[in-house]
């Protein structure tokens, strides 16, 4: 008998200790759990990343988006419509306004089915659960990952209502690859607000929570997600916010998806971005939310791409020049008001199996006005004589004489330059040297009025940023185009002409504001006075004048635009490699070129007014009654 009372009080004690020991571990277990935990109560504090937008000047067009693995727009409550709200609610968590973050029959459920199968592939999340899991915690499919998840999910019930709950879920699951939070579907999916979404589109995107990679309309599951919205519909009639009635119409209305965004006015967007990584740096763009409000006006923008794709594709017959460029810009402002880089960013190199970097005569994404080092032929005629002009020289005196002229030695050779049809002039006056485009007067005006010297610091004075040699690396050639240059830089330097002799940096980004609406930066460009407003109206009077054009290129040139003071030079490299033609006025700053990326020669006597004066006539047209 007292074997057995001892045997019971040893019995006991060990399950006491045994409790004890298990309580204890209890707690460690628990103690490990939550030590880490995220705080709920700063939820409110986290900033869910945002993309940066690119807009054009108005801020109604969006030209591209800038985004790391999350693409971000976030949308208030009150613009969230309610058959999205019906939708999300029916299909993830029927019971989310009654229930306290967690759903107890839904994880008891859970739990049978997770043991029956020996996995971890029933979940029961509520969207509390499914929020902290995608703010705080890891996928992984873990018990501990599970119960902090649950821990966390009934601590953010009891701070935060329902609806601030309902928020922040909608703006932060993912609705596709890259893309979160729905106003960011809407508009990449629909091409409209958030608010403004249909039932049957509400239920679309609704469908894709579940698995949003499976689910992407731009996927090969188009068909499964069909499926899946019809489902998200019988749970909304399920639930009682439609009628089966409803639910069946719906049903059958076609879902059609914009097609897989592309960046509009590729070619700036990228040169925008590259200004913006330098100054905020690629992870700031990606997460703040900023909206960058450009200069570019989409009107412009796009009659610039159709005219461009346009000319290059007769130009590729005709003359087999395979690409232009074209930059607008407000000489007043120096704003980029249209910027195409090449004639298709979003063509295939050619022609076909060409390697980019060597001997292709088309390359979509490399951008000409910008990167572009080409000769300006002609078109660089305008500086020497602005500079002549500039010493005093006076436009309509008889200066120089058109005749064979051998300029002696540079380099190895003799330099005897020719004109472009072979005949002289004698003596002529510097306004019809110039607009006829006559090649030896050029050379005399740059060595004997000008200077070469001079002409360089003149030229980059106004602008021109690539001419880094000596002045004897280039020599009396200089005048015909032999320096390299860029396309804005050159679009930069003539509009000094228009603007009554004023150097305007080319300004790409109007202001930016920060998420909250608060103005980070605001364009502030300061003009400086590179030449005076006599020789700037001297040279708009000469590069205007038609009658002493008329000689050479004929009455009705493509340069002469009938109803308004435009002022114009082209210019063709030896070779016929490039073709320019550069045009102002007050009102807008017209650049194209034309060519071949690989530096290959035009074909069928191809000029610079008869590849890029077609393009520069009918954009600067369209463009002065645009803009007057």
């Amino acid at each position: 008998m007292k074997n057995k009372k001892r045997s019971l009080k040893s019995l006991t004690k060990f399950l006491f200790i045994f409790i004890l020991i298990c309580i204890g571990a209890s707690f460690i277990f628990v103690f490990f759990v939550i030590k880490d935990f995220p705080r709920p109560e700063v939820f409110n504090e986290i900033s869910m990343n945002q993309n940066t937008n690119i807009y054009d000047r108005t801020g109604e067009v969006l030209l591209s988006s800038i985004y790391g693995e999350e693409k971000r727009k976030y949308v208030e409550l009150e613009d969230i419509p309610q058959n999205l709200k019906d939708a999300i609610i029916s299909t993830e968590d029927a019971d989310f306004y009654t229930h306290y973050g967690i759903d107890l029959k839904g994880i008891l459920r859970a739990i049978k089915i997770n043991l029956t199968t020996i996995s971890l592939s029933q979940g029961a999340s509520t969207l509390d659960q499914q929020l902290i899991r995608s703010t705080f915690l890891s996928k992984e499919k873990t018990a501990t990952r599970k119960i902090k998840e649950i821990i966390l999910a009934i601590e953010l019930d009891r701070r935060y209502d329902k609806d601030q709950i309902l928020e922040w879920y909608i703006n932060q699951v993912p609705f596709g690859i890259n893309i979160y939070g729905a106003e960011e579907a809407a508009n990449t999916y629909f091409q409209k607000p958030l608010k403004e979404i249909t039932t049957e589109e509400a239920a679309t995107l609704a469908a894709i929570v579940q698995l949003p990679s499976y689910y992407s309309p731009y996927g090969s599951h188009v068909e499964k997600l069909m499926e899946r919205k019809d489902y998200v519909l019988s749970r909304m009639a399920a639930e009682g916010y439609l009628s089966e009635e409803e639910a069946e119409e719906i049903s059958q209305i076609e879902i059609v998806f914009n097609q897989k965004p592309k960046t509009k006015a590729s070619h700036f967007v990228t040169y925008v971005q590259q200004q913006l990584e330098e100054t905020y740096g690629r992870d700031f763009l990606e997460t703040k939310g900023l909206k960058i409000y450009t200069s570019l006006d989409y009107n412009l923008q796009e009659k610039a791409e159709e005219i461009v794709k346009e000319k290059v594709a007769q130009n590729s017959i005709v003359y087999k020049t395979y690409n232009s460029a074209l930059v607008a810009m407000d000489p007043q402002t120096g704003e980029i008001l249209a910027m195409v880089g090449s004639a298709d960013p979003y063509a295939e190199s050619y022609p076909e199996g060409c390697d980019p970097v060597n001997d292709c005569k088309f390359v979509p994404s490399f951008n000409v006005a910008t990167q572009g080092n080409r000769q300006p032929g002609s078109s660089f005629k305008p500086f020497a004589y602005a500079e002549a002009f500039i010493k005093g020289y006076n436009p309509d005196t008889t200066l120089v004489k058109d005749e064979y002229t051998n300029f002696g030695y540079y380099g190895d050779e003799e330099y005897i330059p020719q004109n472009y049809d072979g005949k002289f002039r004698g003596w002529i006056t510097l306004r019809s040297a110039l607009n006829q485009s006559l090649n030896i007067p050029a050379v005399k005006v740059i060595l004997n009025l000008a200077g070469i010297d001079d002409t360089v610091k003149l030229a980059t004075k106004m602008g021109i940023t690539t001419l880094n040699q000596t002045p004897s690396y280039y020599g009396p050639a200089l005048v015909l185009g032999g320096g390299e240059v860029h396309l804005l830089d050159m679009t930069a330097a003539y509009s000094v002409f228009a603007n009554g002799g004023y150097n305007v940096p080319p300004v790409s980004i109007l202001k930016i504001e920060d998420s909250n609406g608060n103005i980070i930066f605001k364009n502030s460009n300061t003009p400086r006075k590179v030449i005076s407003s006599e020789v700037a109206e001297t040279m708009m009077d000469v590069l205007s004048d038609n009658a002493a054009r008329a000689p050479m290129f004929g009455w009705n040139s493509l340069l002469y635009i009938p109803s308004y003071k435009v002022a114009v030079k082209t210019g063709t490299t030896q070779d016929l490699v490039d073709g320019w033609t550069m045009g102002t006025c007050d009102l807008i700053t017209v650049g194209v070129w034309s060519g071949n990326n690989d530096n290959s020669s035009m074909q069928n006597n191809a000029l610079g007014t008869s590849v890029a004066g077609p393009i520069w006539n009918e954009f600067i047209t369209y463009a002065i009654n645009y803009l007057r």
